[in-house]
């Protein structure tokens, strides 16, 4: 009996590890995904609440409401806004928009793991570069990793899983050295969480350069994790071939309606943002005075590099009631939850320190 075959690239495709969730009946924080601990605003309940009566109809294709409030926010014009199912769907797009089978695409690592995932399956080959001292990313290394079959470069800003923002002189510095008709794109879904007075502005970036492309999210910062809206910000020739990647009405209505209502609540919700980064800076600091070595982190997660020791210490934090994400053979991501749950993260930290 003959199979339908699959394509080959499939057999090496590297899964994406979702964070763990606590067993039925179990009571654990959930600190291995990088989602924002607050419940939506009651504004955003009501709104998809509004929207529900609707969901028999098909979504604004274009999200036009969405994508004009993006654009207003932003100060760029809609024509530079494309809206899709989370930014790591836009990426995809993004990908199919640009790449030919075989191209390269250069991109830091160990970063996002659904990075190496979107390249395969765009049909290009991706050019891994490794990261810098502190969990940052080489950015002079990735420009020495462009050759001439390169398409697109990914700097992602603040870097997940290890925490630490590009540097607005070294992206400049970059950008100079990267061919005009290579795509960057400057993945910046923790944007709203950095406070380093020396990151990077990517709208900058896009403003001085065509070849640069944003990626911003509402999964973080905005709540909408389980809503998944994303977008890109490009140049409206680039946008046009993006959006003609998009799978249509990738955004549903739910999704649009909740999305403007938090942009016009954008200053509750910072407010939170605010919050996050406070417990983001005191989970540092208690890790630190422990003895641990933890890079900086922009982004609402830390990051403890412990290596080999990466699943035995997640295992045991699980144990302890604190769910984190390890990255096998690298390291722990532990992302900003309630008080009480760095309370009880601290706590197993300190145990497993001695």
């Amino acid at each position: 009996m003959t199979r339908v075959p699959l394509r080959k690239a499939l057999a090496d495709l590297p899964p994406y590890v979702p964070g763990a969730r606590a067993p039925i009946g179990a009571a654990a924080y959930k600190l291995s995904s990088n989602e924002n601990p607050y419940p939506p605003l009651p504004a955003v309940v009501a709104a998809l609440a509004d929207a529900a009566m609707d969901v028999n109809r098909y979504p604004d294709m274009y999200a036009t409401e969405l994508t004009a409030a993006i654009a207003g926010s932003l100060g760029v014009g809609a024509e530079s806004v494309v809206t899709g199912n989370g930014s790591v769907a836009v990426l995809a797009h993004v990908l199919a928009a640009v790449c030919e089978p075989g191209d390269e695409v250069v991109l830091p690592w160990r970063s996002f793991e659904a990075y190496p995932i979107a390249v395969t399956l765009a049909g290009a080959v991706g050019v891994p570069v490794p990261l810098a001292a502190g969990g940052r990313l080489d950015l002079e290394a990735l420009a020495a990793a462009v050759t001439p079959r390169t398409r697109v470069v990914l700097v992602c800003t603040p870097n997940n899983p290890t925490g630490p923002a590009v540097h607005a002189d070294e992206l400049a510095t970059f950008l100079d050295a990267v061919p005009s008709d290579v795509l960057v794109v400057l993945d910046e879904a923790y944007v709203e969480f950095v406070r380093d007075p020396q990151a990077a502005d990517g709208l900058a970036a896009f403003a001085a350069h065509p070849n640069v492309v944003v990626l911003r999210t509402f999964s973080k910062a905005y709540g909408l994790a389980g809503l998944r809206v994303g977008y890109a910000v490009a140049r409206p020739r680039l946008a046009a071939g993006i959006r003609a990647a998009s799978t249509p009405f990738g955004v549903s209505s739910l999704a649009q309606h909740a999305a403007i209502v938090s942009l016009r609540s954008v200053g509750e919700l910072m407010a939170r943002v605010d919050a996050i980064v406070v417990e983001r800076d005191r989970m540092l600091g208690g890790l630190r005075a422990q003895g641990w070595d933890v890079p900086d982190s922009q982004a609402n997660f830390v990051w403890l590099p412990l290596g080999d020791q990466a699943s035995s210490f997640a295992a045991a934090a699980g144990r302890a009631g604190v769910l984190v994400r390890p990255f096998a053979g690298d390291g722990v991501r532990v992302s900003v939850g309630e008080p009480e749950a760095t309370d009880l993260l601290l706590e197993f930290a300190s145990t497993a320190r001695h």
